[in-house]
């Protein structure tokens, strides 16, 4: 039998436009606690509030969008993102203090939140039913490619040049994926006027795609405990002078991603979810146990292949679950329901750690977030991987379903 056509001219497209969005993403989330370090004299916890006020941004953006991106369209809404997220990143030109920093820094999140979410929820459309799991793994690789050239790059830039040709990179690339839109097909979803009447008001299932949210809620802790490893392993890998092999830490950590995402997509389709998710857990908080114990360049880099792993694995494939979950026409905040609850993770995370670290250092960080990602494993089968138990059982003849 054959498959339904998963690399198309739509799905191209709108893969490399999220990883022109990523990168420019990228370059400044890893470079920018550094730069209100340096710079504007911060202190680690104001450093965090200033990364960590962007995911804030992109959260809240999130939700309004789920709610409204198929009574505007998807297309439209990619248009919108993108404009307003080449607009404030011009901002950034003129910063002179910390306060002005956090403000753009929230309102570049917003943005941000619109041209992913957008993107997302058009692949979504795009990708055949059948081939969902396997497709958005290949999807997210964009991400990943993103996640390894960008804060690469970025930390290049920040040793070799400075802030300012960091900003004038990303003004390009967001540049270039206005320009590549263009040519994007975008399937529309046509809403009935009862489906119309559910966006209408302020229910919270107008906000979030309720069926998305046990799954979403693991993604909190999950994306928590990333944060301290985007927003400050940069600081930590030159507090523990590994500074060179610190650069590479992104690079190793998207490699890994992509060499399991092609075949833990179709793992996820053959085999189901559980079998997936749990080693992701265990090897995300293996990582995370890794760099708090780093005393050299080869162990930071290992604790990156297990952390890609880990996390890459995890947020496809809990994506993936989350519009699985949900009605078709509630593609779009089933996306946003899903991110906005990783990006609230991501994006509270660096403000709470940046109190914690003054009194812990980064190793017992690191090590907490270790503690944190292995009890979600206990979380995760509470809300989503008891049900899946079930429904095998279920569907394999048995009326028999676990309590």
């Amino acid at each position: 039998m054959n498959k339904s056509k998963l690399w198309t001219k739509n799905f191209l497209i709108d893969a490399i436009t999220n990883v022109l969005i990523y990168l420019a993403y990228y370059l400044l989330m890893v470079t920018i606690t550094v730069y209100a370090m340096d710079d504007l004299h911060a202190s680690p916890s104001e450093a965090g509030l200033a990364s960590g006020i962007f995911i804030i941004g992109t959260l809240l953006a999130r939700i309004l969008v789920g709610r409204s991106i198929e009574r505007i369209g998807r297309k439209k809404m990619l248009y919108l993102g993108l404009i307003s997220f080449l607009a404030t990143t011009l901002l950034y030109f003129g910063i002179v203090n910390l306060e002005l920093l956090i403000i753009i820094r929230f309102l570049h999140g917003a943005t941000f939140g619109i041209c992913s979410t957008a993107t997302g929820t058009i692949v979504a459309g795009i990708i055949p039913d059948e081939r969902r799991g396997e497709g958005i793994s290949y999807y997210s690789m964009s991400a990943t490619l993103a996640s390894a050239v960008g804060p690469f790059l970025g930390m290049f830039l920040n040793q070799q040049g400075n802030f300012s040709m960091i900003l004038i990179l990303a003004v390009i690339l967001i540049a270039i994926s206005l320009g590549i839109v263009f040519f994007l097909k975008v399937p529309e979803v046509t809403l009935t006027q009862e489906q119309l009447d559910e966006t209408k008001g302020f229910a919270l299932n107008n906000f979030f795609e309720t069926k998305a949210v046990p799954i979403s809620i693991v993604s909190i802790f999950i994306g928590f405990g990333f944060s301290s490893i985007l927003s400050f392993i940069n600081v930590y890998s030159r507090e523990i002078n590994l500074v060179y092999a610190g650069s590479f830490f992104f690079i190793v950590y998207a490699s890994s991603i992509l060499i399991s995402r092609p075949f833990t997509g179709r793992l996820f389709d053959q085999k189901g979810e559980n079998f997936i998710m749990y080693p992701s857990f265990v090897l995300m908080a293996i990582g995370l146990l890794m760099i708090g114990r780093a005393h050299n360049g080869f162990v930071l880099l290992l604790s990156g292949v297990l952390i890609g792993f880990g996390y890459g694995t995890f947020v496809s494939s809990a994506q993936t679950i989350a519009i699985k979950s949900s009605p078709p026409h509630r593609m779009g905040m089933a996306t946003s329901t899903f991110f906005s609850f990783i990006d609230g993770g991501v994006g509270i995370g660096p403000f709470i750690l940046g109190f914690l670290i003054p009194v812990t250092g980064y190793r017992f960080l690191y090590i907490s977030m270790a503690v944190v990602v292995f009890a979600c494993i206990f979380l995760y089968y509470c809300l989503h991987g008891r049900k899946v138990v079930a429904r095998k059982e279920f569907s394999g003849g048995s009326l028999r379903t676990q309590v």
